[in-house]
């Protein structure tokens, strides 16, 4: 079983043969396997996406529309010497659940659009304590693939999908800096086509992240930087050749 997971989070011809992963749930295989296939490609680029680490050392989870989880993968899957954090696999997957419980047909949200107002005295504050995790969805030796996990994360590094405009699920990645998951997810899912948002609270209409002036607290819709290193928002725009 776990082979398969590997399998069809890379291969989209294995998974476009089936119907759904585990359980059957997952209403958008597919779709699922053509984003995950972009992990290899990111992690390795040239500017390790603004991270701590080259390559970026990665989980990426996807749900569908019903927060159904469809797959994940890990970046240890095709470097293995390069161990990833455990306790990143279920904040990708709420991450992916918190993109795609906060995106619609009109506005795409980040979860790093969501670091401000859920700060305590924001409009969003009291958002993390919404839709908490499966605890029985936490355990690494327990796939969760065709369960409904949940989960709030409200730093970078989840996106929704989108097709047609229409949000299909989303993307979720964590284990560098939240700034990085962003980049990350954010070129994974232009890499894989679904990056079609309607509208976002970026300068140029995007759920892209928005950075708070150095030494100012964040407001309206912005993160703070993480590290110098940072990848600007246009830089997270432009990915490098590969």
């Amino acid at each position: 079983m776990a082979k398969y997971i590997v399998l069809c989070a890379f291969s989209v011809s294995l998974c476009a043969a089936t119907s759904a992963y585990a359980g059957g749930a997952c209403a958008i295989p597919e779709i699922a396997a053509v984003v995950q296939n972009q992990l290899r490609v990111v992690v390795n680029l040239s500017d390790a996406n603004g991270g701590i680490f080259k390559p970026n050392r990665m989980w990426a989870a996807v749900v569908d529309r019903k927060g159904v989880l469809c797959s994940v993968a890990s970046s240890a899957e095709f470097a293995p010497t390069f161990d990833v954090w455990p306790g990143s696999r279920a904040i990708a997957i709420a991450k992916a659940g918190t993109a795609n419980d906060f995106s619609n047909n009109g506005l795409a949200l980040s979860t790093a659009n969501l670091y401000a107002p859920t700060l305590p005295g924001g409009s969003l504050w009291g958002l993390n304590q919404s839709n908490p995790f499966k605890p029985t969805d936490l355990a690494l030796s327990v796939s969760a693939l065709g369960d409904t996990p949940g989960g709030i994360i409200t730093f970078g590094g989840g996106v929704a999908l989108y097709q047609g405009l229409h949000v299909v699920g989303a993307l979720g990645v964590s284990g560098d800096s939240s700034c990085a998951d962003h980049a990350i997810a954010f070129r994974m899912r232009k890499l894989a086509g679904f990056d079609g948002v309607p509208a976002g609270q970026a300068p140029d209409d995007t759920d892209n992240i928005i950075y708070a002036p150095a030494g100012t607290a964040p407001v309206g819709f912005e993160q703070p930087h993480c590290f110098p290193q940072d990848l600007t928002p246009a830089q997270v725009e432009t990915i490098p050749p590969h």
